[in-house]
Formats: structure tokens, sequence, C-alpha cells
């Protein structure tokens, strides 16, 4: 059955499940008891949780939560003393980030990766890399497959460019542009990759109000138009209320809350840890 006659009949497929109005699928990626050390210290601890395939799942808490080292155990920068990630309904082996990439999961980060001395368009073509099959040799003559791939890989990245409305600064290098537009340029990199999973690291951090709310549409459009499942560490609760699904809540490195933003918002010891107050 499609999405649309899902919609229609108003009966989910097997797996999928009705939330607020939207369409959610199967569990796509599973972390299993997952403990992460670093010496003596526990960053993680034997936290379980599932991202579904089509939603917007939001991992917020303090400063030091564990956040950003559970995004990185995601996307294989950091392998787990205990525990397993699932991915489709496979255990994943241990796997270099670039392995885990291939299997579809893009990210940004929370300081800026960008090459500042290239353009925007050049910046945004490296997020083709692992699409690009043919050997260097024939990428330094531009011959044959060589050149089709070029042209296939440019037209995607366009693409992307005006669908993030930055077609005025393609050619600008990223080293020129204020900081909003820098995290957006870092979205279209991780989006030219064609994610299935795409990991945010608090992409509103820094930005004024106008530019939350643009990438918030951002976010909302990649979700809706692309289908492409989300996972944010995100500080700002406004945002999180509005865009997630469900939220995992972490505090020093415990998981202490998840559900939808209404149950985590009112979780005791959620309010306790981290909002301080019920949010009505």
């Amino acid at each position: 059955m499609s999405l649309a006659e899902q919609i229609v009949t108003d009966q989910p497929a097997e797996g999928w499940v009705t939330q607020d109005g939207r369409q959610i699928g199967p569990v796509m990626m599973e972390m299993r008891n997952i403990t992460l050390r670093f010496g003596g210290v526990e960053a993680i601890k034997d936290i379980s949780f599932d991202i579904r395939q089509g939603e917007i799942r939001a991992i917020i808490g303090p400063n030091g939560a564990g956040k950003s080292s559970m995004l990185n155990v995601i996307s294989g920068f950091y392998n787990p003393q205990e525990g397993e990630v699932w991915f489709h309904g496979q255990r994943r082996p241990r796997m270099r980030p670039y392995e885990v990439a291939r299997q579809g999961v893009a990210r940004t980060f929370q300081n800026i990766a960008l090459f500042e001395g290239m353009t925007v368009l050049d910046n945004v073509m490296t997020g083709r890399l692992n699409h690009m099959t043919s050997g260097v040799f024939r990428q330094a003559l531009w011959f044959g497959r060589a050149e089709r791939e070029e042209i296939e890989n440019r037209e995607k990245v366009e693409r992307i460019i005006d669908f993030l409305e930055i077609q005025s600064i393609r050619k600008t290098p990223v080293a020129r542009l204020p900081y909003g537009l820098k995290k957006r340029v870092e979205l279209a990199r991780a989006l030219a990759a064609e994610p299935k999973l795409l990991l945010l690291d608090e992409p509103m951090a820094g930005m004024n109000v106008e530019e939350k709310e643009d990438m918030s549409r951002f976010i909302l459009d990649v979700n809706d138009e692309f289908g492409t499942t989300i996972a944010l560490i995100e500080h700002d609760m406004g945002v999180v209320m509005d865009l997630s699904d469900r939220v995992v809540v972490m505090d020093y490195g415990r998981k202490i809350g998840d559900g939808t933003p209404d149950e985590v918002r009112s979780n005791q010891d959620v309010i306790d840890a981290y909002l301080g107050v019920a949010h009505d």
C-alpha cells in the first residue's frame, strides 16, 4: 500500500502508525542498551530508543548530557563499549563513519565543518562523493562515464541549492558568508548525499529569530517533500516542541524521558532536570 493510499483510507500499513495526523513508518534505527565510556567516565549509560521512518526525532538535554556523543554513535564516529545499533532490522557491525554514510546516514555538525576557501557549489558537491564511481584517472580526464556522472551530480546539487534558496551565493566562497547561511550550506551538503537518515547537531545554534524560522521551515520541508527521516539535537524548546514527532531526553548520560512533545513536557523528571517549569 502506498503512502497516499494509507492517507486516503486512514488505515496505516503494517509497521506504520498515525501520530497527530501524520503517518510515521516502522522502526528504521534502534539503539539497544548503549553504553559509551571515555576512560572512567560514562558519557552514555544503558540507553535504548528507536527512530521511526519518516519522523522528526529530537534528542534533548542539558549541556553535558551526552547528546552529541549519542549522535556520534549513530554516525559511526564512536563505537559503544556495550549495546547494539540496529538499522533496517539488522544489527550493525562496527563501522567507520564513511561506511555508515554509505548506508544512507548523513549529518551536520555543532561547529560548522565546511571548506572555507571553496565556493558554496563546490562544498555542496562534496556531499556527492559516495555517489561518484569513476576513478581518479577518468575524473581527471573528464571523459565518458566520468563526464556523465559529473553532469548528473551537478544537476542534483543545483536542485538542492534551489530548494534551500541559496542560488544567489552558489559561486561565493563560504568564508564570506554570514553564520546563518553557512548553516544552510552545511544542510545542503548533507542533503546532497541523499540520506535515509539525516542527523542535525544543533542546527539553530547561534541563529537569530528570522534565521531559526527559515531553518525550521527547511527542516519540515526536507522531512515532508523528500521523506527524509531526521534526528536532531536542539536547545531551543520552542523549536523542538513545534518540529518533533517524538522526543528523547538525556541527563548525565541517562535517558529520563521519551515520548511525544506533550508527554515529555509533562514528565516531572524532565521538568526537574531540564525544562524547569511545566509548559501549558
